[in-house]
């Protein structure tokens, strides 16, 4: 997994979940990681294993949602030499790799039914097959899953193995969005700054006007911690080293918008009226989850076809659904 930055923050509920991820880690069982895009799902996936009696062990890392099922059947599992087009010689695969250690699977709740049933083997009975073979392979991993999926709404809807779902729970730990820790907005703020100014190498770490740190603490930061160190660099390097007075957030702004609703006005074309009363963000949010949602229905749920009522390609559609799935 890298060389990974230490999880950082001063806030009741961020200090808690450092807390309870401290107790279980010396439990030698699986555990679910829960929480939204960017609140450092890998971070704790990591602490939980270096915590642990595993610790000299290796870390594995999967994200399941960038493969299909047959690569991904590939990846955790390895295979046989032959086994398909191109498989030359056996290769091990994920479990095999973690073998005595830890083996932290991400976006789990996007695993086929077909790969959840040889997860479920293997984490309940330490076996499993490599893809074309037929014996038997032995395997010792804790399993770490990660998602920002209701899997126990998945599970009752036949979308995931409820048998896996009690395997991989025995204990469910939810990490806290940025908007519950407001107490860390600032300090992340400050030892993000401070490392992009040694990055650039600035003379001194620029500071935030008392209306910039105002903003930072007003934002909901929906992409939590990932979007705030994003923000938080940028404005660092756009400063030039100066005071930071003003945050922009989304960074696709169009400076010259204004310019062509002006160009039109003069023109005499009519201008559609906007709602300012909203954030763009929030607007731009709601449009995609209507949007989202009707393609789904009106396609049956069938995911391919509702990217092709978007004008979406599957993979982009994916990306879209993923942002969006806890609330459709």
């Amino acid at each position: 997994m890298g060389n990974l930055p230490e999880a950082l923050g001063v806030s009741e509920a961020f200090l808690d979940f450092q807390q309870r991820l401290s107790a279980v880690a010396k439990i030698d069982r699986p555990v679910l990681l829960i929480g939204e895009r960017g609140t450092g799902k890998e971070l704790a996936a990591a602490r939980l294993h270096f915590l642990s009696q595993r610790w000299q062990g290796p870390l594995v890392a999967l994200n399941c949602a960038a493969l299909s099922e047959s690569v991904l059947e590939s990846e955790l599992f390895g295979h046989e030499a032959g086994a398909f087009t191109g498989a030359v010689k056996r290769r091990e695969g994920r479990f095999e790799a973690a073998d005595g250690g830890t083996l932290f699977l991400d976006e789990i709740g996007l695993v086929s039914m077909t790969v959840q049933e040889k997860i479920l083997r293997a984490v309940e009975y330490g076996v499993f097959q490599r893809v074309g073979g037929s014996s038997s392979v032995k395997v010792n991993a804790r399993i770490v899953g990660a998602t920002n999926a209701d899997l126990s709404e998945m599970s009752r809807g036949g979308k995931f193995k409820s048998d896996l779902l009690d395997r991989l729970s025995f204990d469910v730990i939810y990490l806290p969005p940025l908007r519950a820790r407001r107490e860390d907005v600032e300090y992340l703020a400050l030892h993000f700054a401070s490392g992009m100014a040694r990055e650039l190498e600035m003379a001194s770490v620029p500071e935030f006007s008392a209306g910039a740190l105002e903003s930072l603490q007003a934002y909901d930061w929906p992409g939590n911690v990932r979007e705030l160190k994003n923000v938080i660099e940028r404005s660092v390097y756009r400063s030039g080293g100066g005071k930071i007075r003003k945050i922009e957030f989304d960074p696709f702004v169009n400076p010259y918008a204004d310019e062509d609703v002006s160009r039109k006005a003069d023109k005499g074309e009519e201008v559609e009226e906007a709602d300012l009363s909203q954030p763009l963000h929030a607007q731009v949010k709601a449009l995609e989850l209507r949007l989202l949602r009707k393609a789904l229905m009106e396609s049956g749920y069938k995911q391919q076809d509702a990217a092709n009522r978007l004008g979406l390609t599957y993979y982009q559609f994916r990306a879209l659904y993923r942002k969006y799935k806890d609330e459709l």
